[in-house]
């Protein structure tokens, strides 16, 4: 008898673990339109104009000599800085094919979008 109450809760437990599962690879399938292989990573910056160039180039330098490959992309988006922080983003957009310079109000958008680039 407590042998069949033991694999009765081991079946229970079994299940529930299997419906979580489920649901969350439903969840993710449905409400996630980030598809692509890969690591997006978004830096929002704001007056940032001296300290942007040296985060990035580390974050660069990890993701070129590093074993970052798994990074598919850098995007750097502007929250209207009143300093030089838009055209540093700029010029490294430039000189990097990786990272991507946007404004802020574009941002949702290329992330809405992200899975089909």
């Amino acid at each position: 008898m407590l042998d069949f109450i033991i694999n009765g809760i081991f079946w229970v437990l079994a299940l529930y673990g299997l419906f979580e599962i489920i649901k969350n690879i439903i969840y993710i399938w449905s409400y996630t339109n980030i598809k692509s292989e890969g690591i997006y990573i978004v830096v929002a910056t704001k007056n940032q104009e001296e300290k942007i160039e040296g985060f990035l180039r580390t974050v660069l330098f990890r993701m070129i000599y590093g074993r970052e490959e798994c990074i598919k992309e850098l995007i750097v988006t502007d929250l209207d800085s009143n300093d030089n922080t838009s055209e540093i983003l700029d010029k490294l957009s430039l000189e990097y094919n990786f990272i991507k310079s946007i404004k802020w109000k574009d941002c949702k958008k290329l992330m809405d979008h992200i899975d089909e680039s």
